[in-house]
C-alpha cells in the first residue's frame, strides 16, 4: 500500500486545516489507518486513528476535541480535521495504514507510510 497525504500549509493560531491521506496501487479500505506527525528534534508521535469502518476512532490527549479523523467508505480518503490549531502543533504529518482493520495508537503496528505534508502554525 503506497500512501500520500496532502493538504498541509500555513495557517494562523486558532485557524484550521484538513488533512487527507489516499493511497494509490492498493486499496486501504479494510485497514486501519493512522496520523502521526513529528516536529523538528521530536520523535514521531501518534495524532489519530480509525478502524477499517470508521466506527472506532482515537486521539492523543493534545488533540483531543480539536481534530476529527474520518474516512470515506468503501475506497475514499481518510481525512484528519484540524480545528484550533495551536503553534504547538507545527509538524510534518503523516498518515500510515495498519496491518489489521483495527485503530491502533502504536508506530510499530503501521507497516506503511505516506510521506508526509508540513503543517506550519504561525503565533
Amino acid at each position: 500500500v503506497q500512501l500520500q497525504a496532502s493538504g498541509g500549509g500555513l495557517v494562523q493560531a486558532g485557524g484550521f486545516l484538513r488533512l487527507s491521506c489516499t493511497a494509490s496501487k492498493y486499496t486501504f479500505s479494510n485497514n486501519g489507518v493512522g496520523w502521526f506527525r513529528q516536529a523538528p528534534g521530536k520523535e514521531r508521535e501518534f495524532v489519530a486513528a480509525i478502524n477499517w469502518n470508521g466506527g472506532s476512532t482515537y486521539y492523543s490527549d493534545s488533540v483531543q476535541g480539536r481534530f476529527t479523523i474520518s474516512r470515506d467508505r468503501p475506497k475514499g480518503p481518510v481525512y484528519l480535521q484540524m480545528n484550533s490549531l495551536k503553534s504547538e502543533d507545527t509538524a510534518v504529518y503523516y498518515c500510515a495504514a495498519a496491518r489489521s482493520s483495527s485503530s491502533a495508537t502504536t508506530r510499530s503496528l503501521y507497516p506503511h507510510w505516506g510521506q508526509g505534508t508540513q503543517v506550519t502554525v504561525s503565533s
